[in-house]
């Protein structure tokens, strides 16, 4: 699907910029800070307030010129417009951002009228004001606006938020999924939901129980699904293992954001309530499945 993109629901990565502060419990194992310390010798130097945010290079600036000039031979092979994420490593609506660059932005994107731009954030409060004007989203065919939620109390607080501001297409990002969203009000459905688990070396568990609930809640509504991973924990038994694993317990009636891990397959656990039994094998090997299918669905009228 992802053409210069390993995302699965993009084609392309664009970032603007390099660099942001955590605000979320999701924040707390990001990929991108710790990549960003990578390649700064051991300290993650873009992070954090206050620190400085680094632009990238203006040959990366050109990058969505050439794929919106491209988007005739795209669009022929598969029947669809190219969809351009930003930013995978900083967030658009950053407080800490100059905010000449985001104009910067939000020119590049005006004049890339040939490409979807998915702008996510976890600032969804901050865009109102950031925008060029309080219509600008509305008025720009080529924008999806998209908020990231963890859990129900961030999807309380923060669906309104989104449905505020005007825009074409408004999805969901909930991932990584650290807990049950719950009944979800009707009114504050958006067009679209992806939802997916955590990666990464100190990945937590997610319940097949908190993604079946959103994906039924989805169809129940028309929202289009997309269930991106499992990340590095999957339901046990799902892929064989030839070494023993290690093993995630939840009672999801009672403690539904709360896993307990250990080496072992201690079978009294599903006698006290265990109602959510997981198995660490990583992320290729878990997958993409839920329930046996592939959800990739997109908002209607992508195309």
């Amino acid at each position: 699907m992802s053409e210069n993109s390993k995302i699965e629901w993009t084609d392309h990565t664009f970032n603007s910029w390099e660099g942001c502060q955590k605000v979320s419990p999701g924040c707390d194992h990001c990929y991108a800070e710790a990549r960003n310390a990578r390649f700064a010798g051991g300290s993650a130097i873009n992070w954090g307030p206050g620190a400085p945010r680094r632009r990238t290079s203006a040959a990366n600036w050109r990058k969505p010129l050439q794929w919106n000039a491209n988007h005739a031979s795209f669009f022929a092979e598969h029947g669809r417009r190219q969809r351009v994420f930003c930013a995978s490593l900083a967030d658009v609506f950053d407080n800490d951002v100059d905010p000449k660059w985001r104009i910067d932005l939000f020119d590049l994107i005006e004049l890339t009228p040939n490409l979807d731009w998915l702008l996510l954030t976890k600032r969804i409060g901050n865009v109102m004001r950031m925008l060029k004007s309080h219509d600008w989203c509305a008025g720009q065919w080529n924008v999806w606006l998209g908020a990231t939620f963890v859990d129900r109390d961030e999807m309380l607080r923060d669906a309104g938020k989104l449905l505020a501001v005007p825009a074409r297409v408004r999805f969901w990002s909930v991932e990584p999924m650290l807990g049950d969203l719950g009944e979800i009000p009707l009114n504050l459905m958006p067009d679209w939901v992806i939802c997916g688990g955590e990666s990464g070396p100190n990945a937590r568990p997610m319940s097949i129980q908190w993604a079946r609930s959103l994906r039924d809640q989805c169809a129940a509504a028309g929202v289009p699904f997309l269930f991106k991973q499992w990340g590095e924990w999957a339901p046990a038994g799902m892929h064989p293992s030839e070494t023993p694993g290690r093993f995630a317990f939840g009672d999801y009636e009672h403690e539904p954001s709360r896993f307990i891990q250990t080496d072992r397959y201690p079978r009294a656990f599903t006698r006290f309530g265990a109602r959510c039994v997981l198995e660490r094998v990583g992320k290729k090997a878990a997958g993409r499945q839920l329930d046996g299918r592939t959800h990739d669905e997109f908002p209607r009228g992508a195309a």
